[in-house]
């Protein structure tokens, strides 16, 4: 399948190369990166431009006036791919996180028909690796708490590591998405479920990120929350 990986980078200079350089080493010829990049203080930008020189027409730069969230980079980036024709857009963090190798499965998975592929820490064979205690307990809650609160059957609702059929990114875009930040992957998942596409999880193990800081901040935790809340309170209790 012709497809784009899309990896939204906000000061990510010290990792992003490595990333795109083992996503193109898979050796898939059908596959092409964008970097979506939110005019990082750190060069971030530069590093995207670069790239997009040395590895022309497989990997592209899209510059942003400032941050505006990592869901609002992902709807950008499946638009930008959308309309250039590719059949599969897949998410990946630029944080070194997320094992490239895993593309493989994510895209095969859509080609044997699946509409969402995640990559699941939560189902047999997947799991973290270099987590605490207390941060695993804090993703097990908001993954329980979202999938009581919302009646979901996908066990990892936050999981950014994914890949969606075109067609089924279309449909995704038509929704009321509000989400600007991470919750867009707990409300992404909500839509495709509600939307009857079929989701299925891939096993994976999930790393502490090796340079750099996380962006997950208190402030995006609460707007979880209250993306979570919206939701509920407009589709299930109000029965929308």
């Amino acid at each position: 399948m012709k497809t784009l990986v899309v990896i939204p980078t906000y000061n990510e200079k010290e990792n992003l190369e490595n990333i795109v350089e083992q996503v193109l080493g898979l050796g898939l010829p059908e596959l092409a990166v964008l970097v979506v990049d939110d005019n990082s203080p750190d060069g971030t930008g530069a590093v995207a431009d670069r790239l997009a020189a040395l590895y022309d027409g497989r990997v592209f730069a899209l510059h942003r006036a400032g941050k505006q969230g990592l869901g609002s980079a992902y709807r950008e980036g499946f638009r930008w791919g959308l309309d250039r024709g590719y059949e599969a857009l897949c998410e990946m963090d630029a944080d070194g996180q997320h094992e490239p190798a895993v593309l493989r499965s994510l895209i095969g998975a859509v080609e044997a028909g699946a509409d969402l592929a995640i990559g699941s820490r939560r189902i047999a064979g997947g799991g973290t690796e270099g987590w605490g205690a207390h941060r695993n307990l804090m993703s097990q809650a908001a993954m329980t708490l979202t999938r009581f609160a919302l009646g979901l059957k996908t066990h990892d609702v936050t999981a950014g590591f994914r890949c969606y059929r075109s067609s089924a990114v279309a449909r995704l875009l038509e929704q009321p998405l509000v989400s600007t930040g991470y919750a867009f992957q707990e409300e992404a998942t909500f839509y495709c479920e509600r939307l009857g596409l079929r989701v299925v999880e891939v096993p994976i193990t999930f790393r502490a990120r090796r340079f750099g800081t996380s962006k997950l901040t208190p402030g995006e935790v609460a707007r979880f929350f209250t993306t979570i809340v919206g939701l509920w309170w407009r589709w299930v209790f109000r029965g929308k």
